[in-house]
């Protein structure tokens, strides 16, 4: 569940769609797919692009299903992966706008002794070095049993454990590394401060906040997407025939990559964040709040649960991004409001099908 920021995982010049007259434009977007699908080998490719007004255009590309060829849906469900980060940092930021979180809290002031190991101690982790990714916690994906079997049901304490075992990769505050155990330790503080799962404030803080009626944290045990989806594919190796791997148990990504949802709702869930509809002023400010990421990409940047990268034309773009078993999802919005997002279904192959897929996002952003 990597971070993908064509947003920002994970978003400024000139209308999206200035006027009718402009019918080569959504050829530009079209293009772009078909060739993810035509040269980059990936079955489906979906994109949806919104204007400043709003006004929302969709497109798809492959087939939904390489077994009986069926259409891809338009603007069909997809896993969305590390997006679920976004969704697990506001309601974390809403819990401190309620004053029941510290960002700059250590995380035992929550879950007293939890985070105990090898140069680990919760004592010293804040819940802002969480969002943030710079806990120096390590990743429990990196413990390969975790992926052995991916319908398979696990506790977050296993979870937990997986990453415990290892040592920590470096001394709170010290850098930026992204961990998605940085994530299912927030959305346990989330669980213990609310007294309620994470997916049910996700659900009620955000999803059904701003009517995002195809998004939503799966209960668990549900494996499948609930609604009209592209199926989801998977090699072995470069070249290997492909698998299907639609269905997986939602648990081992939980805080960190559970959320289902359309390219649709994703553009609307991130220009609601930037429009000040699911924060207040100042946890938005610290959200976008950003350190350096990577010093070969400058213009890559992440805060709390959000991502921003520069774009060629100027300015940046917000967002997430996420790769899960399946799917890929990227994209972002403009502080003017225009928004792109692309789903693939299948985790790109090699950073050339990544780049393209970024490059169309960018493009598409900067006309």
């Amino acid at each position: 569940m990597a971070v993908t920021v064509l947003t920002g995982a994970v978003m400024v010049a000139g209308a999206l769609f200035p006027s009718a007259a402009s019918a080569a434009r959504p050829d530009t977007v079209q293009k772009s797919l078909d060739t993810l699908v035509r040269e980059d080998r990936v079955p489906a490719a979906l994109a949806t692009v919104t204007d400043r007004e709003g006004r929302t255009r969709v497109y798809t590309a492959g087939v939904g299903d390489l077994k009986t060829g069926a259409k891809v849906p338009k603007d069909g469900q997809v896993r969305a992966g590390s997006n679920t980060k976004a969704f697990t940092a506001v309601v974390v930021l809403q819990l401190v706008a309620e004053k029941k979180v510290a960002l700059d809290a250590p995380v035992d002031t929550y879950l007293p002794g939890l985070l105990r190991g090898d140069g680990i101690d919760g004592r010293h982790i804040t819940v802002r070095q969480l969002l943030q990714h710079t806990s120096g916690l390590p990743e429990y994906l990196d413990k390969p049993a975790i992926l052995k079997d991916p319908q398979r049901y696990y506790e977050p304490r296993e979870l937990l454990d997986a990453a415990l075992a290892q040592k920590a990769h470096f001394a709170p505050g010290e850098k930026w590394e992204y961990s998605n155990t940085n994530y299912l330790v927030a959305g346990l503080i989330v669980q213990k401060v609310t007294g309620r799962p994470l997916g049910e404030e996700i659900n009620r803080r955000v999803v059904d906040r701003i009517g995002l009626r195809h998004t939503y944290f799966p209960t668990p045990g549900d494996m499948t997407i609930e609604e009209s989806h592209p199926k989801g594919y998977h090699r072995d190796a470069p070249g290997s025939p492909w698998r299907e791997v639609t269905e997986l148990d939602p648990s081992w990504g939980g805080a960190a990559g559970a959320v289902i949802s359309t390219n649709s709702d994703l553009n609307r869930f991130y220009t609601a964040l930037l429009g000040g509809r699911l924060l207040p002023p100042a946890q938005l400010a610290q959200m976008r709040t950003t350190v350096p990421v990577d010093p070969s990409d400058p213009g890559y940047r992440y805060g709390l649960g959000l991502a921003s990268r520069q774009l060629p034309c100027g300015g940046v773009y917000w967002g997430h991004g996420g790769t899960i078993p399946g799917y890929a999802t990227l994209g972002g919005v403009t502080e003017d409001g225009r928004a792109v997002n692309i789903a693939l279904t299948a985790i790109p192959a090699d950073s050339a099908t990544e780049e393209q897929a970024q490059a169309a996002v960018e493009t598409t952003l900067c006309r």
